[in-house]
């Protein structure tokens, strides 16, 4: 009897903690569906009256989506691509290469993950600026290519790899 009872407070409870996590997104489908003016209503309606799936298309044209999900595509794969070339080949030279100072800069690296990353924003505007990147894919790319978590992961990874 109260293994059974357990097991029922355990799904409400589960249950209810599905329902609060799923509801922002049902209001924002919802919402997606309903005309601009119930939309606006000051008292919000919780199923749409008129379903508009026009909205989508209109969406889609007004905000130029489609090119706008390919420049994401782009800037995506691109930095993605560099950064795994820059993180694999980095964290192979401190795993197998000797050379003077390879583990005070290996430090120096993994200190600069002590600092938050709210203070390198200037430094990387000033930079864009400098070399005019303004409105170009490369302010996406280039100042986030450098990853020292993953470097310092992939690192302790080949270490583990025999010669």
């Amino acid at each position: 009897m109260g293994q059974s009872l357990s097991k029922i407070v355990t799904y409400v409870f589960l249950f209810i903690m599905a329902l609060i996590v799923l509801f922002p997104f049902y209001w924002m489908i919802s919402s997606s569906l309903k005309s601009l003016a119930e939309y606006r209503m000051s008292v919000p309606t919780f199923w749409p009256k008129t379903v508009m799936l026009g909205n989508y298309a209109e969406a889609f044209t007004t905000a130029n989506l489609g090119r706008l999900f390919l420049n994401t595509m782009y800037v995506g794969i691109i930095s993605t691509l560099l950064s795994l070339v820059i993180t694999v080949l980095s964290a192979f030279a401190f795993a197998r290469l000797e050379f003077k100072g390879k583990n005070a800069l290996f430090a120096g690296l993994l200190a600069t993950m002590m600092i938050p990353g709210e203070l390198f924003t200037i430094t990387n505007y000033q930079t864009v600026h400098y070399f005019d990147w303004m409105n170009t894919y490369k302010v996406l790319i280039i100042p986030f290519l450098v990853s020292v978590f993953y470097i310092y992961l992939l690192r302790q990874n080949f270490l583990q790899i025999p010669n």
